[in-house]
């Protein structure tokens, strides 16, 4: 099968589409037939071997799929890793039914980003109707997902995008405000747009310099809520700080929110039914053929892209 295999850790570079063989499933598995890979920021970090998780070598990389089993069931799958070929051999126990109305864009889309977009409003925010909460990222694929949502919790939302194309997405996605990352002065342009308030919750995935505006600005009994550091640039707090402000800082990985079956399941079914039920738009940036992995991962680095980006096995 044709795949996508990591020989030495580095950048785009280092993915190279080639024939591997075919994945020997066990007893307990299932081979899907892939029809769409997501692609995911932290497949980045995996290629440099940067990521909360250690990777090995050779890696081919992807966690989420969408696809066919022999039998012509539709599924979707979460992974640890394999995602970007063909094929992929997945434990029965893991397959996640694709309900009628979801397509294998949405699935492959949705699941993955679209648990985290939950999970980071909901069980880490616990924003509540009438706050305010700050998504950057707010026209990549997570970051669409959790503007719709938390607006469906009736928070005030304030999307931060680097161009006015991806701002007039994430209004249209029903942020109440959009506010330039790239701005000299991003604390007081996210204040301003908040009409000169401080903000109850941010969903943090840069780290650096935004971390410590949006942390000057985070109001008494707020949130900050770090699932990333596409930046790299690590930051330390003092807890002295963080008592004067009466602020949290929560981090979130989605890794532990998978090892727990009890949360995941229902969280599965609420976001697929809010998807079936279009009460939630996935919105897909661009398909790539899977032979150019390579430009997805530059564009998404490069900050090029909208939407959730996505594979294509079969071209």
């Amino acid at each position: 099968m044709k795949a996508i295999q990591i020989d030495e850790f580095g950048g785009p570079e280092v993915l190279d589409y080639r024939e591997v063989p075919d994945p020997s499933p066990k007893l307990s598995e299932v081979v899907i037939n892939v029809k769409r890979c997501g692609v995911n920021f932290a497949d980045t970090h995996a290629s440099r071997d940067d990521y909360l998780a250690k990777q090995t070598l050779p890696l081919i990389p992807g966690a989420e799929v969408s696809g066919q089993l022999s039998n012509g069931h539709r599924v979707a799958a979460l992974l640890g890793s394999g995602g970007y070929a063909e094929k992929v051999a997945v434990p029965k126990s893991q397959l996640i039914p694709i309900p009628e109305g979801v397509d294998y864009d949405q699935a492959a889309g949705g699941l993955l980003q679209g648990l985290t977009a939950m999970a980071l409003v909901h069980r880490c925010a616990r924003i509540e109707p009438g706050e305010t909460i700050v998504i950057e990222a707010a026209a990549g694929g997570t970051g669409t997902l959790a503007v719709q949502i938390a607006k469906r919790a009736g928070a005030r939302v304030i999307g931060l995008a680097s161009s006015e194309e991806k701002r007039e997405l994430v209004r249209g996605l029903g942020a109440d405000v959009c506010v330039d990352s790239r701005s000299e002065d991003l604390g007081a342009a996210i204040r301003e747009a908040n009409d000169g308030k401080r903000v109850d919750a941010f969903l943090h995935m840069s780290g650096g310099d935004a971390f410590d505006a949006e942390m000057e600005i985070l109001a008494p009994l707020g949130r900050m809520v770090v699932f990333g550091i596409a930046s790299r640039e690590q930051r330390q707090l003092s807890t002295a700080s963080l008592l004067r402000g009466s602020k949290s800082v929560i981090g979130f990985w989605l890794a532990h929110l998978l090892a727990r079956p009890d949360l995941l399941g229902p969280m599965i079914q609420d976001l697929l039914g809010a998807i079936a039920a279009d009460e939630l738009t996935v919105t897909i940036g661009e398909v790539y053929p899977l032979s150019e992995a390579r430009r997805a991962h530059e564009d998404l680095i490069a900050r090029r892209t909208t939407g959730k980006l996505l594979l294509d096995p079969s071209s």
